[in-house]
């Protein structure tokens, strides 16, 4: 049995695309059965194909389509000029913002302003959670290796939404130093931004040619597809009122339509299964949700 009203959202691109593809992109993104889209550059100020007034642009457009939207800050504040990317999102009085390290959540508090508390704040226990809701956080996004039997004993404070990544390369981990660079022999602030040669980050096997993890500049994630989609009648015993999907190059259409199809049990969790795997970059995996090896794939 499915909960009912779940929303699907669209999480922050993690990815560093062209301009025109990108614009592209959240064009169409206007047109799908998604309720809330998170905007803006979460993993490397050097990204500068859209600046902020450009994602503004955007969310207004998106605004317009009847989308709720959030600007997602950066993970790794590590200059001022990023710090003062950030105020500039935190001071935006249309839209809300995902806070995604403790000084954004220190000038939206400042600031009085509602916030959803994003993924990488690592929020594991009802003390830090409780304490989100009373700093005036209105949404949280569990860490992405947080167990189901984890997210049912979490006392989720009332009128706090709660959303799930639920689609997409896992962001596992984040560095000072650029592994995309690294990989060109090329210094962090000369990096010749060749992120944007890899639409669905640089891929890292080990010596025996197995697919291990991504590299997608400062940011780790995993080799495999992170996904829920067959597993959607285990959220019941769940506080989880949002499914997160991350944005990939390829079929994304496609992934949100089977992913609204099978909330709207128009269409089984073992097709869900099936089809999902025609449309990602890589193999499957759930083992986080399990309480298993994140890159497994568990039994259904």
């Amino acid at each position: 049995m499915l909960k009912k009203d779940l929303k699907l959202s669209l999480g922050p691109l993690l990815y560093y695309w062209p301009r025109d593809l990108t614009l592209d992109f959240y064009t169409q993104v206007a047109g799908w059965p998604v309720d809330v889209v998170y905007l803006g550059e979460t993993v490397c100020s050097r990204r500068h194909e859209l600046r902020l007034d450009d994602w503004m642009q955007v969310a207004q457009k998106l605004a317009d389509a009847g989308k709720e939207v959030v600007l997602s800050t950066q993970t790794l504040i590590e200059s001022e000029s990023d710090l003062k990317a950030l105020r500039k999102i935190v001071e935006n009085k249309n839209f809300r913002v995902e806070a995604n390290d403790f000084g954004a959540v220190h000038l939206l508090v400042q600031a009085g302003v509602p916030f959803v508390a994003g993924p990488a704040l690592n929020i594991y226990n009802p003390d830090t959670l409780a304490c989100m809701a009373t700093l005036n956080a209105i949404r949280w996004v569990p860490p992405v290796e947080m167990p189901r039997s984890m997210l049912i004993s979490m006392p989720v404070p009332e009128n706090m939404e709660t959303e799930l990544f639920s689609f997409g390369r896992l962001p596992l981990a984040f560095s000072a130093r650029c592994f995309t660079a690294r990989r060109y022999n090329l210094q962090k602030d000369d990096c010749q931004f060749r992120c944007i040669d890899h639409a669905d980050g640089l891929d890292l096997n080990t010596r025996e040619g197995e697919a291990f993890l991504v590299m997608n500049g400062i940011q780790t994630q995993s080799a495999n597809v992170h996904t829920l989609a067959h597993r959607l009648n285990e959220l019941t015993e769940t506080a989880v009122t949002h499914l997160r999907l991350s944005p990939q190059s390829q079929r994304m259409a496609d992934i949100v339509k089977l992913f609204r199809d099978a909330l709207d049990e128009k269409i089984s969790a073992a097709d869900a299964k099936a089809k999902l795997e025609t449309c990602m970059v890589s193999a499957g995996c759930d083992g986080y949700w399990l309480g298993t090896s994140g890159s497994s794939m568990g039994a259904d």
